[in-house]
C-alpha cells in the first residue's frame, strides 16, 4: 500500500545535488526515490551509536574497568543486607545542620 506523496522544496548545496544525481543515475532510480530511501536509512540509524561514539565508549570502559574493585559475592551480599536494614529502619536518625 503506497502512501500519499507531498511535494516539497529543499535548498541543497551543489555537492549534495551532484551526489544525488550520481546516485540516481547509478541506481537507475528517480531522485525522489533516492532521497526517500536515504531518509529512511537515516531514520533507521537514529539512536544507534556511530562508530566514533562506539569506539569512545569502549575506550572509556576499558579505561575504567581496571579501577573496579573485585569483591566476593559474600561481601557484596553483606553490604546489600546492611543497606536494606538501614532503609527499613528509617535511615539516618540524626539531624544534619546546614
Amino acid at each position: 500500500m503506497a502512501s500519499a506523496t507531498v511535494k516539497v522544496t529543499f535548498t541543497l548545496d551543489s555537492e549534495t545535488i551532484q551526489r544525488l544525481e550520481t546516485a540516481s543515475e547509478r541506481l537507475s532510480r528517480p531522485k525522489s526515490q533516492v532521497i526517500r530511501e536515504a531518509v529512511q536509512e537515516y531514520y533507521d540509524r537514529m539512536g544507534r551509536l556511530s562508530e566514533r561514539e562506539r569506539a569512545e565508549k569502549l575506550r572509556v570502559f576499558d579505561e575504567m574497568l581496571p579501577r573496579v574493585r573485585s569483591r566476593s559475592a559474600r561481601s557484596v551480599s553483606r553490604e546489600l543486607e546492611s543497606i536494606r536494614r538501614e532503609r527499613r529502619s528509617g535511615g539516618r536518625r540524626t539531624v544534619v545542620e546546614k
